[in-house]
């Protein structure tokens, strides 16, 4: 891929400049047949453009709209044929004028410290990046100024993120630098910084803006496609989830995401027989960003398949910044959702309703947004990013009336959950009601995010998401507030943000974002971040306490029994007959009169790494994670939560799978997180006993097979994502 196409149109809208000069020179060079265009010539149908293999328009100042506008059709017929256009710097700016996507770069200028590329682990194999080694690729001096052109805090709509920003001063992940479309038969590449001709340069960074020219004259000149697929479809994203099959971290069994970010669950609904599980996807990376809705579906709560993404930012929305959580509601037949738009400093409720019954297509309300402004009273608490934080929503028909919640803070004061109502099922006109409880700062949280209100019989379970945990609240609702009279903790480790739907049987089922507990740097590497929960059965016991449990569905997963057996240990550790990272493990566990028993999960044969999860005497159990890993990048810190009472034995369900971890202890209290392990040997299973004697009841411990059957196979469901005013 090291020689450049053989003819290279150079488009200029006058005469060139100090650095167009530059890059005309570095052409002669490079060896590149160059030939300058005049962009008015191509507007005015006075260039034979199918003269040329790619198209390349180079500029450090400001597009100029109008000669992009007018030279649009001649460029888009050398396109749809199979042309090639390179846009660098500033030349990205007329990305909307050229008709190529309708959303364009929301930041240019001039800067310094910029060093060239940091790569996309999920597009690293693309011939564009051939010769580069690594993912942090310098092709500029950060001396000097840098003309750019970049999307920051929107993404482009029809186009696929390549590479981000390297600077002097670390990476910015969120600073794109090298984009690609497919348009008709040919490929747009958009290269907005990390380039630069009129000035020194030299060494590593020479040679990789060098190779990086070259290859991308080359690919955009027909050899290869720039992108194998369209972005947002299932073909994509299947080629993703296909790329990354082989990361002995990535999970097996639960919904992730085929690439790049997720986080919260949205959505979740059954409809037509079918689980739909939407959730906070960010496809310019593995990193918080731009944020749309990421689709999966399953008939059975075991195998799920992916969906094109279901929701996308509207330019001149207020979601334009990003469509953040929000709730699936069935209204007379026809499946709405409530989410949150983004824009500016303003968070705001937004309507889609479903166009097509496998929820794939979405018309965004023509009244967005339906709460048009934040309640006066309490004043709620505002932050650096929002004018006031009021967002995710969760909505119920009840006696007749819809209800709304929406989760805020009160400013000097702790998170509350907003009550809006309507008699009305177009979802535009809400009624404030206040709110239906606030916490204390200091215990609840000064924000509390994602609230949901269950009606588990006779009770009330309200859980808020607080920063830090998920903390739920049990009692008595009625006329509009929560009369509270248990509180804990749903999950006591990396879980979050959870969301329901109640099934065709009454009960509830309950999935939370797992979060990724690893450096940016690591789940950049990874090329992806973050998992959904196992769904989980949420009801009351006898007693009227909380109970937790694993969905009764899951055990089919269930492959081969690896153990099962009831060994009493004395002072020693035992090792299973089975390794693996991917199983479940139940067991009733008696201390008798040791001081402590547990298990060793993901170890390897010395030692080197392994979890512990340590069941103690202080009536705790700990997942002991400080020799989970070698790699500095993974949190090592102990987890722990109450399982008391331990005069009892303790009745335990573990899942591991990849790097995470959910224990399920007593059908009550609930522990997740993740661990990490680098060595391909880390998959060892032992029991063990320290100053006295344990009893392992019952212990059973089944391998589990993948909820994604087929993995980068096309499905025959599979279609591109729709891509109209209706996303």
């Amino acid at each position: 891929m090291s020689e450049p196409a053989e003819t290279v149109g150079f488009l200029v809208a006058g005469e060139p400049s100090p650095e167009q000069r530059a890059a005309l020179e570095w052409c002669e060079a490079a060896g590149v047949d160059v030939e300058t265009i005049s962009l008015a010539a191509v507007a005015g149908d006075g260039v034979r453009l199918a003269e040329y293999d790619v198209l390349w328009w180079h500029r450090a100042e400001p597009a100029d709209d109008a000669v992009a506008e007018d030279a649009s059709a001649a460029l888009e017929a050398f396109l749809a044929d199979g042309g090639g256009l390179l846009l660098s710097l500033r030349a990205l700016e007329a990305v909307p004028a050229l008709g190529i996507d309708p959303v364009g770069p929301d930041t240019a200028g001039t800067e310094e410290g910029t060093t060239g590329l940091l790569v996309k682990s999920l597009r690293a194999d693309r011939p564009v990046f051939e010769g580069l080694e690594g993912l942090r690729v310098p092709t500029a001096s950060p001396e000097g100024e840098q003309p750019f052109a970049r999307y920051e805090g929107i993404l482009p709509r029809r186009g696929a993120v390549l590479a981000s920003t390297l600077r002097a001063d670390g990476e910015r992940p969120h600073e794109t630098a090298l984009l690609g479309w497919r348009i008709g038969n040919g490929d747009v590449a958009g290269l907005g910084t990390g380039v630069r001709f009129d000035g020194p340069l030299s060494g590593d960074a020479a040679h990789n803006r060098d190779r990086l020219l070259r290859n991308l004259l080359a690919v955009l000149g027909g050899e290869g496609r720039l992108l194998e697929h369209d972005p947002g479809g299932t073909p994509a994203l299947s080629a993703d989830r296909k790329r990354l099959a082989d990361d002995h971290h990535r999970p097996r069994y639960h919904v992730s995401p085929p690439g790049n970010w997720l986080n919260d669950p949205n959505g979740m609904i059954k409809w037509n027989g079918t689980y739909h599980a939407f959730y906070q996807y960010n496809p310019g990376g593995p990193h918080h960003g731009t944020i749309h809705w990421g689709h999966a579906v399953s008939d059975d709560l075991v195998t799920w398949e992916d969906r094109p993404i279901a929701l996308t930012p509207s330019p001149d929305g207020p979601d334009r910044d990003g469509c953040w959580s929000g709730c699936a509601v069935d209204v007379d037949g026809t499946p709405q959702i409530l989410y949150t738009g983004g824009r500016d400093d303003v968070q705001l409720p937004c309507l889609a309703t479903a166009t097509d019954d496998e929820l794939t297509g979405w018309e965004k309300s023509s009244e967005n947004p339906v709460i048009k402004s934040v309640p006066v009273e309490p004043p709620l608490r505002s932050s650096d990013h929002w004018r006031a934080e009021f967002r995710d929503h969760n909505v119920w028909l009840e006696d007749g009336i819809w209800h709304h919640l929406i989760g805020s803070g009160i400013e000097d004061g702790g998170g509350t959950a907003l009550l809006y109502t309507s008699e009305d099922d177009d979802f535009t006109d809400w009624t404030y009601e206040g709110p239906i409880l606030s916490g204390e700062a200091e215990t609840d949280g000064v924000i509390w995010e994602c609230p949901e209100l269950l009606d588990l019989g006779e009770k009330r379970l309200l859980h808020v998401s607080n920063y830090e945990a998920v903390r739920y609240y049990l009692g008595d609702y009625a006329g509009g507030s929560l009369e509270v009279e248990r509180t804990g903790l749903l999950d006591h480790g990396a879980f979050y943000a959870p969301q329901s739907l109640r099934d065709d049987d009454g009960r509830w089922l309950t999935w939370g974002w797992i979060k990724p507990d690893r450096s940016p740097e690591a789940q950049w590497d990874a090329g992806w971040s973050g998992t959904l929960s196992l769904p989980r059965e949420i009801d009351l016991d006898e007693a009227g306490r909380l109970r937790q449990r694993p969905a009764a569905e899951l055990t089919a997963l269930r492959e081969e029994r690896g153990y099962d057996g009831s060994p009493a240990l004395a002072d020693e550790r035992r090792d299973l007959p089975l390794d693996s990272r991917s199983f479940e493990l139940r067991a009733e566990i008696r201390l008798d009169d040791a001081d402590e028993c547990g298990l060793v999960v993901c170890g390897s044969p010395d030692g080197e790494e392994e979890t512990l999860l340590r069941y103690t005497r202080e009536s705790d159990l700990v997942v002991d994670r400080s020799a989970s890993t070698t790699d500095h990048r993974a949190s090592s810190e102990p987890i722990s939560m109450p399982v008391t009472p331990v005069d009892e034995s303790l009745s335990l369900r573990l899942f591991v799978d990849g790097s995470v971890l959910e224990v399920f202890a007593n059908d009550r209290h609930c522990l997740t997180t993740r661990i990490f392990p680098t060595r391909p040997d880390s998959d060892g299973i032992a029991l063990y006993a320290a100053d006295g004697r344990a009893v392992f009841e019952d212990l059973e411990v089944w391998t589990l097979g993948s909820a994604w059957p087929g993995v980068g196979a096309e499905s025959e469901r599979e279609s591109e994502r729709p891509v109209g005013p209706e996303n």
